[in-house]
């Protein structure tokens, strides 16, 4: 089996789809399909000995909800909600909202923050919220604010690792109705959630000089990069961009990179290629058409996710999903806390409400799913009901309204 393994080079090329502009919400909701239907079902060192129909359980779902489908009469579903600090608790109402008006059959049981750190996961996520999560095998959260320079565990971090989320995955699709510079932008990153620069070990070596250790792993370089073919595949993608800096961190991201290199073996049918960062970034602000999947390490996939979102108009329109193991998943808006806006009914839920929607496919309720995505582009298609970041003048409440309005 041949492999493709090239650097792009600069330069303008023709987009790889047709403009998506006018493309329908319904055409437009499929595509947002993520890959947060399937995910391994044990580490990488098994699922090397299996197929990979049988190492990732393509529609997995929690214990608690298998066998729903796109039926809501048949069960109720139990998923952890985090409403967050900030703005988190309006935007968390607006998805509460929107599901009782398309009448999802999910029964929340909501965790917030505490107010001292818990010994036992060390940071202020508490265990029982912990728990909450594994129980559930689902869960949504909204913005958390981990106090800067104070020593405090990251509370993003602590659940990743607590919870093994190992892969974050954020689709990028242009929103017809709300004009950036680009009118086709159609990718997915996928960013390795537990390890590199953010593995937390930090120290100082003496005074004045302080040291942090990037850790890669072939265990989870291999187990993300296998997610990203498996998503290419499953989803109709053509091509993987590994992203990497190995030209200059040549053990560490040459591992990442090798562990992509093997797995891509795999995958005959996939076009692989490796990027280094800093042309990547450019090659994406330039014409973001030249991507389709993007794997890579921890800290990059956090740089170049936020760019991606960037070119479609915000975090504010982005939706995350962290995928863990045996189908566990926690949904999330990536957006700050916005505390200066907090309460005073001006926050755009959309990210929250749009990670919702990535929640529903993956508990197997496509048409629930489809049905509030439709919804949510309706309503800023149609531009009466815009809050202030998004050009309007709208409340959150008006634009939930709007949004409950649009359900149909």
């Amino acid at each position: 089996m041949a492999m493709r393994s090239l650097l792009r080079r600069c330069g303008d090329c023709s987009s790889r789809r047709q403009s998506s502009s006018s493309a329908c919400a319904t055409q437009l909701a499929r595509a947002f399909h993520s890959a947060l239907a399937s995910s391994p079902a044990a580490d990488y060192q098994s699922s090397v000995t299996s197929s990979s129909s049988s190492a990732f359980d393509v529609g997995s779902v929690p214990s608690n909800a298998r066998g729903l489908g796109t039926c809501s009469g048949e069960k109720t579903i139990t998923a952890t909600l985090f409403p967050g600090d900030g703005i988190g608790p309006e935007i968390a109402k607006s998805v509460k909202e929107v599901f009782k008006q398309a009448q999802i059959p999910i029964e929340w049981e909501e965790h917030y923050v505490g107010s001292t750190v818990d010994p036992r996961t060390g940071s202020f996520v508490t265990y029982e919220s912990m728990e909450s999560v594994r129980r559930n095998g689902i869960g949504l959260k909204g913005p958390m604010t981990t106090p800067i320079g104070k020593g405090h565990k990251s509370l993003n971090l602590a659940l990743r690792k607590e919870l093994g989320l190992y892969a974050n995955v954020r689709p990028c699709l242009s929103i017809p109705g709300y004009k950036t510079r680009y009118d086709n932008v159609d990718l997915v990153t996928i960013r390795e959630n537990t390890e590199g620069e953010y593995s937390g070990l930090e120290h100082q070596v003496v005074k004045g000089v302080v040291e942090s250790i990037k850790i890669i792993t072939r265990q989870a370089s291999s187990r993300v990069a296998e997610y990203a073919f498996h998503y290419a595949e499953t989803h109709g993608r053509k091509r993987v961009s590994a992203i990497h800096k190995a030209n200059i961190m040549k053990k560490t991201d040459g591992l990442f990179l090798q562990c992509c290199r093997e797995v891509a073996e795999k995958y005959p049918n996939i076009v692989y290629e490796e990027v280094i960062i800093d042309n990547c970034m450019m090659m994406l602000v330039k014409n973001p058409a030249l991507f389709d999947v993007l794997v890579m390490p921890n800290l990059y996939g956090d740089i170049i996710s936020d760019l991606c979102a960037g070119l479609i108009g915000g975090l504010g329109l982005t939706p995350s999903g962290n995928i863990g193991e045996n189908g566990l998943a926690l949904m999330e808006a990536v957006h700050g806390t916005a505390p200066d806006i907090a309460g005073k009914n001006m926050a755009n839920p959309t990210a929250l409400l749009l990670s919702s929607v990535m929640m529903l496919q993956h508990l197997g309720l496509h048409d629930k799913a489809e049905t509030i995505h439709k919804a949510i582009l309706k309503t800023i298609e149609e531009g009466k009901y815009l809050t202030g970041d998004l050009g309007g003048s709208a409340g959150t409440t008006e634009f939930t309204k709007a949004v409950c309005h649009n359900v149909q």
